[in-house]
This record gives C-alpha cells, structure tokens and sequence, in this order.
C-alpha cells in the first residue's frame, strides 16, 4: 500500500543519506591524524587525536540535551542540520587551522547526539511491527557500506606517495565534502507519513534502544566495564591503527595508502561478523556466549600480531623516520589481516551485546540505553585524548586487560540472566 510504499522509500533514502554522510565522515576520521602530520604549517597545532577526544566529550554531554531538541525542530530537519555540521568539520581540512578544527569538534560533538536521536525517532516513524527488522536490517547494511567506499579512494590517492602534499588534501577534502553534502541534501527528500498504523509505543521504545547498534561505532554492555573495552577499540581501530600503518618506515610509499585498505577490511570484518553472527545463526545462551568468547580471541590474536610486527612508538611519532625496532619484520599482510580482525571482534561483540542488552533492557530500554550511550561516549573521548602520547604497547595491554575483563562480566551477566529466567519458570 501507499504508506508501506512510503515508509520503504524514507528508509532507503535515509540509509543512503547515512551512507554517504559516513562515507565522508569515517574516512576523515580515519586519516585525519596522518594528514595532520603532514601538514606543512608552522601555524597548526592541532592534533586529530584531540579533535576525536573533543567531539566524543562533547557527544556525551549532548546526549542528554538532544531528545528535547529533535522533538522541538524535527527529525527531518534535525538530520540536515546535523549533516551540516559534519560537513562543516570535514571542510576544515581543506584550509586547516588549530581553531577551526578544536571549533567544529565541538559542532559535530552536538551534531552526533541530534542525528542518531532523530535518526531512532525517524526509523520509529517509518516502521511496522511487521517491518522492524526489515528496516532496521536495510539502515545497518548501507550504513555498513560507508566503511568501504571512501577508503578505497585512500588507497589509489595516497599509494606511491611518501607524503600527503597540499593539493592531495585538498582534493581529498573537496571530494569527501561533496559527498557529505550530497548526503545532507538527501534528508530533505524524506516525506512526511501518515500516523495511521505506526508502532505502539512499546513497539517504538523497542526500537528506539535498537538505535544505538547504529551509532558512530557500533558500542553496547552489559557491564561498565565491557563498554569501557568497547569503546577503547573503537578509538584504536577508527582513528589510531591506521595512523599505526601509515607511521611504519618498513611499509615505505605505500603505507599511506594502505589507511584505506586498512579501513576497508575493518568494514568487510564488521559485515561478515554482523551477517555470521546477527543474522544467520539462531540466538541462544549458548551461542551467545561462545561468540563472545571467540571475539575476545580473535582481537587478542590481532592485538598480539601488532605488538609484534608495529612499531610501539608508531601512535606517537610525529615528523621522525626513526623508529623502534619491532620483533617481527612489518608485513602488509599481517599489517591487513589484523585490519580484517579487528572488524569481525568488535562485529562479533557487538551483535551478542546488543541481543542481550534487547532482554534485560526491554521494558525500560530508554534510560538503560541512555546511560550507556553516555558511558559510551565518555570512555571514547578519553580513549582519543591519550592515543597520541601513549606507546602502542600500553594501549594494547590496556586493550588486552579490559578485554578480559568485559569478557568475563558478559559471562556473569549472562548467567544471572538466565538464572533468573529459570527462577521465574518455577
């Protein structure tokens, strides 16, 4: 009928709004600290570790502030703001000054809460019970798809050269700005729906703690300590790895344009996760489990590949060729193997996250979720801010030693859980 014809379109449009919009932004996300490093400018100070640190801060607050502000402007209008402000940050780095980037990290920090909030209440208007899954499916996938594209133009833009030049930035910004815009101009083609047969309101509660799978990084738990773990390797895998590989001497002129395929594989990672682990296998207290397990394993295999094979000074080198010698001789493909790892971990904890918190978290999904979004955010921030002065070797033993942590906790939640499940059978 009309208004499911409708409600499939404003999906569709929104997925590829966010698809486009994320392009740019994850992209920029990715590489900004290299090109920052590159910068020929006695005058720029600035750090794209901190402009992270700034806007995750920043997030976390706005969370709080943002419900009230979409129901007062709109979701619609709320979403082409917001786009606006992530096409003003990426702008920066076109004509890059230390105030306009610490400026824009603060805009975009408010911009973040304002755009998945109205993102949740949009997806909450355009959905029937019978569609949740459906759209909420289609958003995920085209979102996903973000993590490829922009990459892949890294990677032919920057291999061969030795340095990221002027002009190369420049054009690099100008396409990613493009795109952003285009992005923000797809909000305004979202139409109004009918408010005949949209959910219950427990119907849309439900789906609006779904939301949060969608966020800048895809980061839930069921324990403060998990999130912490979370979000630690949200940092390292979006903003600081790639800076890792491209900092490597051995990889010579090709590692700045391996940040792009390096982004890529941690998309390709986070698809096949999701789709192995989200999808395809049916969801039980045993599978659960063990897929958080073997996350766990697999970001320790990655994690103990790059200890050996990355330099430890490589997150905190700035215009130096000298480096610290690494156990292993650096190789692109164990460099990109762990790219891939990385990807399919956090894909892997996440999907097992997200299921449980959707059981415990049902009937009070709003305040739950909101705590978590800013816990969330709050450990990102400060994950960012100490990624530029920390070696790589106490990051990842921060890393390794949360992850156990998180792991464990999931376990114990997840069997108090069912304890009390079984407890409420009897």
């Amino acid at each position: 009928n009309t208004m499911a014809d409708t409600g499939t379109f404003n999906v569709v449009v929104l997925g590829v709004g966010f698809l486009l919009v994320f392009t740019a932004f994850n992209t920029c996300v990715n590489v900004e600290q290299t090109v920052v490093k590159s910068l020929d400018n006695g005058t720029f100070t600035g750090s794209g570790y901190n402009s992270l640190g700034i806007i995750y801060g920043v997030f976390s607050v706005s969370n709080l502030l943002a419900p009230m502000a979409v129901t007062v402007i709109g979701s619609k209008i709320s979403m082409f703001l917001s786009g606006l402000l992530y096409s003003g940050y990426i702008a920066v780095f076109i004509i890059p000054t230390t105030w306009s980037l610490y400026f824009t990290s603060v805009l975009i920090g408010m911009g973040a809460a304002m755009l998945w909030t109205a993102q949740g209440l949009f997806l909450v208007e355009n959905s029937e019970a019978s569609t949740i899954n459906r759209n909420t499916g289609m958003f995920w996938a085209l979102l996903q798809c973000s993590m490829l594209f922009g990459n892949l133009y890294i990677y032919f833009e920057w291999t061969g050269k030795p340095d990221v030049s002027d002009n190369s930035r420049k054009n690099i910004f100008l396409s990613l700005l493009v795109t952003s815009v285009l992005g923000t101009l797809s909000f305004l083609l979202l139409r109004k729906r009918q408010q005949e047969e949209m959910l219950s309101e427990e119907e849309g509660q439900l789906l609006l703690s779904n939301r949060t799978i969608l966020n800048l990084g895809p980061i839930y738990t069921a324990e403060i300590t998990t999130e912490s773990d979370a979000c630690l390797e949200l940092s390292f895998y979006s903003g600081v790895y790639g800076t890792c590989i491209a900092a490597t001497a051995e990889f010579g002129q090709v590692a700045k344009g391996l940040i792009g395929i390096s982004g890529i594989l941690v998309g390709i990672g986070e698809i096949v996760g999701g789709g192995l682990f989200g999808l395809l296998f049916k969801n039980n207290h045993f599978r659960r489990t063990s897929v958080v397990f073997l996350a766990m394993v697999v970001h320790f295999v990655a994690f103990y590949l790059i200890f050996l094979s990355i330099p430890n000074d490589a997150p905190v080198i700035f215009k130096s060729d000298i480096q610290q010698n690494t156990y292993l001789t650096p190789r692109v493909s164990i460099a990109l193997l762990c790219s891939f790892l990385l990807g399919l971990g956090d894909s892997c904890f996440n999907t097992q996250l997200y299921s449980i918190l959707g059981r415990i978290y049902a009937e009070h999904s709003t305040p739950a979720f909101a705590i978590f979004k800013f816990i969330q955010s709050v450990f990102a921030a400060v994950a960012f801010f100490y990624s530029g002065y920390v070696l790589l070797m106490w990051q990842l033993l921060l890393m390794v030693v949360l992850g156990f942590t998180g792991t464990l906790c999931f376990f114990v939640v997840e069997r108090m859980q069912n304890f009390s499940a079984d407890t409420q059978e009897y």
